[in-house]
């Protein structure tokens, strides 16, 4: 604890203070956020790293729904759980873009996301526009969740 958090705690500082002075919330509060895990081993145009890394962000919530048919017409029907509301509600959307070097470290990082009980997607891009038509894991999504969720996952990965 620092000496600005343990003045907060004994009282000796207001946190509104710190607030306006500081433009945010202190004690910082944890917000949900959403790893992508990049591969940079493929080399990808800009352009087709933004649409894989923008691919894994959308599955990695869509596909927690189902879709129902209601008076004729389709919704997407998802469960919204703590952190997701919490991620959904804060209007922020926080993503960090992190790297591996090759496929066999992506499905590691993805295996152990799973394995933690974590929502993780894996992107497989169809190879029309780059990977001369072959079938390629390019990343995967993380999250939504906590940030202390992601220790032993992704924090040991540089940011991309």
């Amino acid at each position: 604890m620092n000496k600005l958090e343990q003045a907060v705690q004994e009282n000796e500082v207001d946190p509104q203070v710190l607030k306006k002075v500081l433009g945010e919330d202190f004690p910082p509060v944890a917000r949900p956020k959403q790893v992508i895990v990049m591969r940079k081993d493929l080399n990808m145009r800009k352009g087709k790293l933004v649409a894989q890394g923008a691919h894994a962000a959308m599955a990695a919530v869509t596909n927690r729904g189902t879709v129902a048919e209601i008076d004729g017409d389709n919704y997407l029907m998802i469960p919204v759980t703590a952190v997701l509301d919490a991620w959904l509600i804060s209007g922020i959307f926080a993503k960090v873009v992190v790297y591996v070097n090759s496929e066999a470290e992506l499905d590691a990082v993805y295996e152990k996301a799973k394995a933690a009980g974590l929502t993780a997607e894996l992107i497989i891009d169809n190879g029309l526009t780059e990977f001369n038509g072959v079938k390629t894991k390019t990343c995967c999504a993380i999250g939504p969740t906590w940030p202390d969720q992601f220790k032993g996952i992704t924090d040991h990965l540089p940011l991309y």
